[in-house]
């Protein structure tokens, strides 16, 4: 349009763009940003900060490509391995079952026939990034009819601990979205990039329940009050998107030391009941580590502080 308009104007030697002089040339105060003190604290804090985040973007530059592929493998773990404990433990699952949960014969061979089916084909197509929308959704399936099957669906660290996966799988699905723009007759247009916001800030506060579920959990001390109170503060920060990728590596580290040193199923017999609800709550704190490992490769996406502050 504007090579359609022809606007006369002088010669550039006698054009003036104020002839008259009544600009003011000199900037106005009001414009002129503040001049920082070095001796701020807030400020020095803002620098350490910043040499802190640009040690951890030079040293974590080769392990990056990676993130993707373990964060997936880490949230369809837990899968894997209630699906083997099933097969290995096919009697005593049937068992239990008909015994306590009621399940009438035969019924009760279907119900888990269908999680491992479920289980272990969704994992797979979760892993190779292959309709990772039907995967997600057999996956979810399986979390809601155990939690009724099995009698957890009111436990709660149970249900905060499925609501940390459920945010891992829909990081996993945020993840897959492209941009590309779906049209319907008679609908506005809603384009993936806008859906992927949703899932992403839906995902990445679910995804911090399991870290509440551990804070409930055990005796209290002086040093679990004080990595509890950190810990929650990581996750404010998570749930709001404020310096999310590196609050998001912080509970990477705390969960795993924990996940470590606190279900260490290894160490307890075979034969020791506990070992399996060890073994159970390890691999689901594996899963919400991969969750957190995706937030921490795709960033906190676009309803967050951190995007806020990009445009403002």
């Amino acid at each position: 349009m504007s090579s359609r308009i022809n606007i006369a104007r002088p010669s550039s030697g006698s054009y003036t763009s104020d002839p008259h002089g009544l600009s003011n040339s000199r900037p106005s105060p009001a414009y002129r940003a503040a001049p920082t003190n070095p001796d701020d604290p807030i400020e020095k804090l803002r620098q350490y900060a910043s040499k802190v985040e640009d040690y951890a973007d030079l040293y974590s530059q080769p392990l990056r490509p990676y993130l993707p592929a373990i964060g997936r493998f880490l949230i369809v773990v837990t899968f894997l391995e209630d699906a083997l404990r099933i097969i290995t433990q096919w009697s005593d699952q049937i068992w239990y079952l008909q015994k306590y949960r009621h399940f009438p014969w035969g019924l009760s061979h279907i119900f888990l026939l269908v999680n491992i089916i479920v289980m272990l084909g969704g994992s797979t197509l979760t892993i190779s990034r292959r309709n990772t929308e039907f995967a997600v959704a057999g996956l979810l399936g399986v979390v809601i009819i155990q939690g009724f099957g099995y009698g957890l669906i009111f436990d709660m660290n149970f249900f905060l601990r499925n609501l940390s996966v459920i945010g891992g799988l829909l990081m996993v699905f945020s993840d897959s979205m492209s941009t590309r723009k779906k049209a319907f007759a008679g609908l506005p247009m809603l384009s993936e990039t806008d859906r992927k916001k949703y899932f992403q800030l839906i995902g990445r506060v679910l995804l911090i329940f399991l870290f509440l579920g551990v804070m409930i959990q055990g005796k209290w001390s002086i040093s679990r009050f004080i990595v509890s109170l950190i810990g929650l503060g990581a996750c404010g920060m998570v749930a709001v998107g404020f310096k999310a990728k590196w609050s998001a590596a912080f509970l990477v580290v705390i969960l795993s030391i924990f996940n470590v040193f606190v279900n260490n199923w290894w160490s307890v017999h075979t034969a020791h009941p506990q070992r399996d609800f060890l073994k159970y709550d390890f691999f689901q704190t594996l899963s919400i580590v991969g969750g957190l490992l995706l937030l921490v490769n795709m960033g906190p996406g676009g309803l967050s502080v951190d995007e806020k502050k990009k445009v403002y």
